[in-house]
């Protein structure tokens, strides 16, 4: 049968016939192994870190340092990952925290030569410490209630606001932008002792923090 084919096909040519081979199967198969190839590159491609964070204070420790991502459609949601350091003090040895974070940056006011306000930026974080002083859950040598936290894990909560500098295309090195945010942060243990002595000084219940995030793409 292949032989009957090969000289139909060559007269075909000699004539100056084009030969029309029937490829809509070949290219829905490839059209099909592109798209997946594509959504798997993509979802990978989703955990590389878009963004570089330093912080200080705001419960995380003396000095935090992480990764982040940004996301959404206006890139108003953020992710972050920091782990920080607590020294030693007058406890026995220095200590580090761990930080996952969300934040939620609803609009930007945009200025001239890559200048931009973020009026507000607002969002939760969960911190803990390691080490053996801490807990999740209360020991039984406590009695029952006596810590009603656990000293282990810290839920905060944050308001604050954030100015940026975007570099020209045409000086981009390593970094897109960089942004400079301060935040005024609380926590379970600072919100429940205001709340049930009716009254305390305003750095009794909020820290400040300050920090320098990069935007790498």
């Amino acid at each position: 049968m292949l032989l009957s084919f090969l000289p139909c096909s060559l007269w075909c040519l000699a004539s100056g016939d084009s030969l029309s081979v029937d490829s809509s199967v070949v290219t829905m198969n490839r059209s099909k192994y592109d798209y997946r190839v594509h959504r798997y590159r993509k979802s990978w491609g989703a955990l590389i870190p878009t963004q570089l964070v330093l912080q200080t204070c705001g419960n995380m420790g003396l000095f935090s340092f992480g990764i982040g991502w940004d996301y959404g459609k206006h890139r108003q949601w953020e992710t972050q990952l920091l782990f920080g350091i607590i020294p030693k003090y007058d406890s026995n040895s220095v200590k580090m925290t761990m930080t996952l974070k969300e934040n939620f940056i609803p609009w930007r006011v945009m200025f001239k030569k890559g200048w931009s306000f973020e009026p507000l930026e607002c969002g939760l974080y969960l911190n803990t410490v390691f080490g053996s002083d801490f807990w999740t859950r209360q020991p039984s040598k406590y009695e029952n209630g006596y810590y009603p936290f656990s000293t282990r894990i810290r839920p905060n909560i944050f308001i604050g606001e954030q100015f940026s500098k975007e570099i020209s295309v045409n000086k981009r090195k390593f970094i897109k932008s960089f942004t400079f945010f301060y935040e005024l942060s609380t926590n379970d243990i600072y919100t429940m002792s205001f709340i049930r002595n009716g009254k305390a000084e305003f750095w009794d219940v909020f820290g400040l923090s300050l920090g320098l995030k990069v935007q790498l793409f």
